[in-house]
């Protein structure tokens, strides 16, 4: 056996996101129908995470495990000449057989991009949150601060009854909030994130930016440890996987 580090590329939208699903088109499910295709058995694809349906990724990351060595160049090759065009393997590579995905990463970054206009930016749509007026950046970069550390981010967990059960402390190493031409971008990275806990940081941040409660405000969402005291949860499509981390030993 030999196994596998794939870097994957797609765009969420025709998709009920990362997890093969009865009855749903996925993305685990067309890389693992390619890789039967071309072994001729079922291969599972390991995920390092979970994107839900209409999420991005720009460097998602899995694994397989496959009965003999082959070339990773004709892997790539063969495995984009049977998957969707917007699904797009960018790299494989070899790993050590005690790989994991999931369970050897060490942290995630992820992509918010938000697009800043006075007329709805249909281009876009799917791919941005529409700012529909003019946020402060600044206030947005200094409520970011209150994020940064490690932190009980209930307040942020659209489940948080399932989330207290594994625990909702976790610790977000950097998080910018970046100024584009045309909107804002907002990127956070972190040792783990809870459901949907990276929309609804975005839609606090958002919030903050619009003057709706001042940045220190942000510090009494994370001590109420309340969803309802945080901002919404934005839509999907706004939202990117950038990276997985992982330690070089691991590789």
């Amino acid at each position: 056996m030999q196994s596998y580090l794939l870097t994957v590329a797609y765009d969420g939208r025709a998709y009920a996101g990362w997890q093969r699903q009865d009855g749903f088109d996925t993305i685990q499910q067309r890389l693992e129908e390619a890789f039967q295709m071309l072994v001729g058995e079922p291969v599972v694809v390991y995920g390092a995470g979970r994107t839900d349906a209409g999420v991005h990724a720009l460097r998602q990351c899995a694994h397989v495990r496959l009965p003999e060595a082959r070339s990773t160049s004709e892997l790539v090759a063969a495995l984009n000449g049977n998957i969707p065009r917007d699904i797009a393997v960018q790299s494989v590579r070899s790993v050590p057989a005690e790989f994991h995905a999931r369970f050897s990463a060490r942290g995630k970054r992820y992509l918010y991009r938000f697009a800043s206009s006075d007329i709805r930016p249909v281009i876009a749509k799917g791919f941005y949150h529409w700012l529909r007026r003019p946020v402060d950046i600044e206030l947005m970069r200094a409520g970011a601060r209150h994020l940064v550390g490690r932190h009980d981010f209930a307040s942020f967990a659209n489940n948080p009854g399932y989330e207290r059960k594994r625990g909702t402390v976790r610790h977000v190493q950097r998080l910018h909030v970046i100024r584009r031409p045309a909107g804002v971008d907002m990127v956070i990275q972190g040792d783990g994130f809870l459901y949907n806990m990276v929309r609804a940081v975005a839609g606090t941040l958002r919030d903050v930016g619009w003057g709706k409660y001042p940045p220190e405000h942000v510090g009494a969402i994370l001590r109420a440890r309340d969803r309802g005291a945080a901002g919404a949860t934005l839509e999907p499509g706004g939202l990117y996987l950038a990276r997985v981390l992982y330690p070089a030993a691991a590789l």
